[in-house]
């Protein structure tokens, strides 16, 4: 019988792939979880997935219905909107605190950051595969949470850190329902204008990039994620609508 240290590495695998499938798109918005189906498909016993599906739950990735067991959080428009809303709120308030207390060995860590996600973006594909993918997010992630990284908050920062993977499952299940259009091409610039409002410790005006950065993607993912391709998406259950 499994012993409790092997119980809990299990349950820690089980909701990596889990999560990481969710906000990929793998798993769709309201896709049924059942137990032994999950554990079937992953190889991992029925204890250590529900331990990570509740655990997903509690992240707002998956939902636990009376008497139907888990499935994958639905999506909307509004609750897309409520989440950069969020965003501006919280990390406006982390960039500026960070912005205070800024050294020169994060200066040149957002230097360096922002050059390796501008690169990367500039040598993907049109027809990207999911490793060139996950690696953009991975680099735009650590952009994103350099600029906040010295609010002196770490309750803070994990709460910014989860509100950006919500926001990448957005962005995930859009190029699902419109592949041709994986990146936007002004994303990059914006990230620069940020980058040097940071660098000249302008707080004001790297909180004004920041938040019309965030509105300008909402409006993008808006676009893809009308409540017609939104509604068919999670009733197709094929991240390409009907």
């Amino acid at each position: 019988m499994a012993g409790t240290s092997e119980i809990r590495n299990l349950s820690d695998q089980a909701y990596d792939r889990i999560r990481r499938d969710i906000l990929n798109g793998v798993l769709f918005p309201d896709e049924r979880l059942q137990i032994d189906t999950v554990s079937q498909r992953y190889a991992i016993g029925a204890v250590p997935i529900r331990e990570a599906l509740n655990r997903l739950s509690t992240e707002g990735l998956v939902e636990r219905r009376s008497h139907r067991g888990f499935c994958v959080a639905p999506i909307s428009l509004a609750d897309l909107s409520e989440l950069v809303q969020t965003r501006i709120w919280v990390e406006t308030l982390a960039l500026r605190q960070s912005i205070a207390n800024i050294d020169e060995a994060q200066e040149e860590a957002l230097i360096i950051s922002c050059h390796r996600l501008a690169k990367t973006q500039r040598q993907m594909p049109v027809d990207a595969g999911k490793d060139e993918s996950e690696e953009w997010e991975r680099l735009h992630k650590t952009f994103h949470m350099l600029l906040i990284d010295r609010c002196g908050s770490s309750l803070l920062l994990e709460f910014c850190s989860n509100l950006m993977d919500q926001a990448v499952r957005y962005r995930n299940l859009s190029m699902n329902a419109n592949p041709n259009k994986l990146r936007r091409e002004g994303a990059a610039a914006e990230h620069q204008s940020i980058l040097d409002a940071v660098l000249n410790h302008d707080a004001d005006l790297a909180c004004q990039l920041l938040e019309s950065h965030y509105r300008i993607t909402l409006d993008g993912l808006a676009n893809v994620l009308s409540p017609t391709r939104s509604d068919a998406l999670q009733a197709d259950g094929t991240g390409r609508g009907a």
